[in-house]
């Protein structure tokens, strides 16, 4: 009978546990497991294993209170220690706390042995904190305890060595797997993005089997921000064409697409990808829409961003400075200052992305007066610590006009040194008015700042030129070839054709051979000397 009755009282705590809501309750079962004489110490043991992971994980819950009942439990689980390093390994909004490795530690001195739920969680928080210090020695506990062919773990060791950098260990590490999940590919392919190395990445994503969600809109993102969009928006339509009906584009595959074509000034994909926006279904929130927003100012077409503003129902600070920066980019400077009076009287508060865009608006459209009220206004108003691309606008807003002697003051008061994007505003102003004293001076600050860079060197050739000092520009170009300096990057230049973007190279183009670009050059070359051996002699 009192066998029945102690099974009974665990049952019905055990289901007031599991459907606990509230501190308040939790403290009333906490309580009657505590006082309880009916009660064995292996069911209190229990119990309370179950009231620590209801405290650490419950939206009701309070991690404090979790960590003040684990430190009287008297024998403590691999359940209970599970459930505290779990716990506080998932705060990742605290990653200077170490206590996920401090309960790890007195685990091992407890003499308990960790299992394929307790490492993931101990490296998951060595990620947080990028530390690969202690992750290596983490990793030598897996082997240790013989983890080594876990796939959960050996994914959290792909994770730990790709966000601190080790790429390369990572790699060692996958290819060394027995068994790969899902997980496993997205959490390498993802690392090799986050490091540059984007054709690794992309070899692994075309090893893929079974692709999801994740696995698109990493590629797809990973490859707008490594600076290749045309080939992420290829990635786009293949993952439309895959055939595979569980993966759809999301918010962030929209997104990021969005990005791709005003990296590329692509407008007719974008205005595609919009409407394929409005077909979908997918809910055009205030990430998308600013994104749209950008990508429109970016292309060129500044009445369909107003239009996708206007449409906004709460336009945040990031949506008005996507706005402001589509005016500035368009020389729509006028409309980019009316549009921050209006962030003002709706209290939407600019930050200093937001100034930068305004500042530039100004230099574009030549408003000297609204860009020193500007710049006025972001140090006493808002008191935005001026940046140094502030002070190149406001230079680059002065020089324009002329005002050379205003903006070597407000260069001589910055309060930290100029950088090449300041002269270099400087040396515009001084190309734009002739001034070209002040321009050889900028312009040998800038070689100062960067010795190898050629566009340095040509700019001061060009103002010599100008000059007629064609003595100087040899003693230049000399100077350039003693040294070795030469332009390493080819120029590039794209252009959107019926939806498709083409590129096009000084080192030749991957869609368009040289080889057929010199083969029509002959013919041309042929077709009009056979035209003008055609021709009457005028003899």
């Amino acid at each position: 009978m009192m066998e029945l009755q102690r099974l009974n009282l665990k049952n019905k705590l055990t289901c007031l546990l599991e459907n606990c809501r509230s501190m308040r309750k939790l403290k009333q079962i906490h309580a009657h497991i505590t006082t309880s004489p009916k009660l064995f110490t292996t069911d209190r043991c229990f119990l309370i294993s179950r009231l620590i992971f209801f405290c650490a994980f419950s939206q009701s819950g309070s991690l404090i209170y979790a960590n003040a009942v684990f430190r009287f439990v008297p024998r403590k689980t691999l359940f209970i220690y599970n459930s505290m390093i779990r716990a506080y390994a998932s705060r990742i909004h605290d990653p200077t706390s170490f206590q996920p490795l401090i309960l790890y530690k007195r685990m091992l001195n407890d003499g308990i042995t960790p299992d394929c739920i307790t490492l993931p969680f101990v490296l998951k928080h060595c990620v947080n904190r990028v530390n690969e210090f202690v992750g290596t020695s983490v990793h030598a506990h897996v082997v240790k305890f013989g983890f080594h062919s876990d796939v959960f773990v050996q994914n959290s060791l792909i994770s730990l060595y790709s966000q601190c950098g080790s790429v390369g260990i990572a790699r060692k590490v996958f290819d060394e797997m027995s068994n790969r999940d899902i997980v496993s590919w997205n959490s390498m392919v993802i690392g090799c993005l986050r490091n540059g190395e984007l054709d690794m990445a992309l070899e692994l994503f075309r090893r893929m089997k079974k692709r999801n969600i994740i696995t698109w809109n990493s590629i797809i993102t990973g490859f707008v921000q490594g600076g290749r969009p045309k080939e992420a928006l290829e990635f786009f339509y293949e993952m439309q064409i895959s055939g595979d009906d569980m993966v759809s584009p999301d918010k962030m595959t929209i997104a990021s697409v969005i990005s791709a074509c005003a990296s590329l000034g692509a407008v007719d994909q974008g205005k595609w990808v919009h409407d394929y926006l409005n077909r979908s279904g997918v809910e055009c929130d205030m990430v998308i829409s600013t994104a749209l927003v950008d990508m429109y100012g970016k292309c060129g077409s500044v009445s369909r961003a107003l239009d996708v503003f206007k449409a906004m129902k709460n336009k945040d600070v990031l949506a008005c400075t996507a706005m402001v920066s589509a005016f500035a980019l368009n020389g729509n400077g006028r409309e980019a200052f009316e549009l921050f009076l209006d962030m003002e009287a709706a209290g939407v508060r600019p930050n200093a992305v937001t100034f930068t865009a305004l500042l530039s608006a100004c230099a574009h459209s030549g408003l000297i007066e609204i860009g020193r009220r500007c710049f006025d206004v972001m140090r006493r108003a808002y008191h935005i610590e001026t940046q140094v691309q502030h002070y190149a606008c406001m230079v680059d807003i002065l020089g324009r006009a002329g005002l050379f002697d205003e903006a070597e003051g407000l260069i001589r008061s910055m309060p930290m040194e100029p950088d090449v994007f300041v002269w270099g505003a400087l040396l515009g102003g001084c190309q734009k008015h002739r001034n070209f004293q002040l321009g050889e001076k900028v312009s040998r600050y800038l070689i100062a700042l960067e010795p190898l860079n050629h566009a340095f060197y040509v700019n001061l050739c060009d103002i010599y030129a100008k000059a007629g000092r064609f003595d100087h520009v040899k003693e230049i170009r000399a100077l350039m070839k003693e040294k070795g300096i030469e332009k390493t990057v080819p120029g590039c230049s794209m252009i959107e054709v019926d939806g498709v973007v083409h590129e096009f190279s000084v080192r030749g183009s991957p869609q368009v051979l040289m080889t057929e670009i010199k083969s029509v050059l002959t013919s041309l070359s042929d077709e009009m000397g056979r035209r003008v051996n055609m021709s009457p002699s005028l003899e």
